[in-house]
């Protein structure tokens, strides 16, 4: 068994794979890069092969049912969940592995840092970093890094195509279990640059509450994706 299985769902993300894929090239000893895609008409395919991914195809676009395709094809002890538009910082390997090894129900989160240096962004850094750590309310974009067994004990993501992440952690019985890392990921800023960021995360908040309150997933997918 591969000690890592490194899951990327993807749509079109030529232009972004590749720093990623570099990041993580210097680790594809110790297991396996897993992309699974759902139709892109860049080069996305061909860059992950490229950089040796093992590629899946999923049948709609639909990130939790991606997420999911790649726990079960899967063969790593530790399932690392990434988003294809981040960057790791270089160190992050070292200073994760030595954790991976304390207890096998913890799931571990990247601290967040947006790659843009508007001040208004060091703001929503604060503030997503305090929600994540002492609300225990991190989101799939921080990565998210998790024990096959853990994974699959509580059920996996499932087939919805947003809103897996919150899903996920809210089935979870001890929120105790969710543990911040001393290393940071680098998410792109491409979602809040069409958008006042506050006015973004009102709506991604506005946006929960009707899901939560059961609003159709196919509403809000629309609803969230209309600008598209």
């Amino acid at each position: 068994m591969s000690k890592f299985s490194i899951i990327i769902p993807t749509i079109n993300e030529a232009k972004n794979l590749p720093l990623l894929l570099s990041d993580l090239s210097s680790i594809q000893k110790e297991g396996e890069i897993i992309i699974v895609d759902c139709g892109s008409r860049d080069k996305t395919v061909d860059i992950a092969s490229i950089y040796g991914a093992k590629v899946f195809i999923a049948q709609e676009r639909n990130r939790g049912l991606q997420l999911d395709i790649g726990a079960k094809n899967s063969k790593g002890e530790w399932l690392i969940f990434l988003h294809a538009d981040t960057k790791l910082a270089h160190d992050w390997f070292r200073k994760t592995y030595s954790l991976l090894k304390e207890n096998k129900n913890f799931i571990y989160y990247f601290k967040f840092k947006i790659n843009n240096k508007k001040i208004i962004y060091r703001v929503l850094e604060i503030l997503v970093n305090f929600r994540s750590k002492y609300f225990k309310q991190p989101y799939g974009d921080q990565g998210l890094i998790i024990h096959r067994s853990n994974y699959f004990k509580n059920n996996g993501f499932r087939k919805i195509p947003l809103m897996e992440d919150v899903d996920f952690l809210r089935r979870l019985k001890n929120k105790k279990d969710l543990k911040q890392l001393n290393s940071n990921i680098l998410i792109s800023s491409r979602k809040w640059e069409r958008t006042n960021i506050f006015l973004q995360a009102i709506k991604n908040w506005q946006l929960r509450r009707r899901w939560l309150k059961g609003e159709s997933l196919e509403s809000i997918y629309s609803d969230y994706y209309k600008n598209d």
